[in-house]
């Protein structure tokens, strides 16, 4: 079981699902959001239990990301031809168990950092 919760503790969500897709994402919405890279892992919607007053901000045509206004946390993201969705690995409480499997839109990061670890970048 993967639990986690934003800041204040007013959004919980748990999975007993096996996450896929642990990626970073260097996407300037997401680094705009969170103020860095973001991390995270989803799973179907289906396996996900969301419980509290998340805010879905529709960011873009393609997907939506909700996130919670009292503390300002950024805890998922949500395609909108999808039957899946994203949540963030710095909310889960307690280990994940995953592995980093790539790093996404490296195109758009920020020229201040470097990656320098050897996991899979894409475009």
């Amino acid at each position: 079981m993967i639990s986690g919760s934003c800041l204040c503790g007013d959004i919980h969500f748990e999975t007993a699902a096996q996450p896929r897709g642990a990626s970073m994402c260097h996407c300037s919405q997401c680094r705009k959001q969170s103020g860095g890279i973001w991390s995270s892992a989803y799973v179907a919607d289906a396996d996900l239990k969301i419980t509290g007053p998340v805010n879905w901000y529709a960011a873009s045509p393609q997907a939506r990301r909700g996130s919670w206004a009292r503390c300002g946390a950024f805890l998922f993201w949500k395609a909108h031809d999808e039957d899946t969705t994203s949540f963030a690995l710095g909310a889960v409480d307690g280990p994940t168990g995953l592995t980093l499997e790539k790093h996404i839109f490296v195109r758009d990061k920020g020229d201040y950092y470097q990656i320098a670890d050897s996991v899979p970048q894409k475009d």
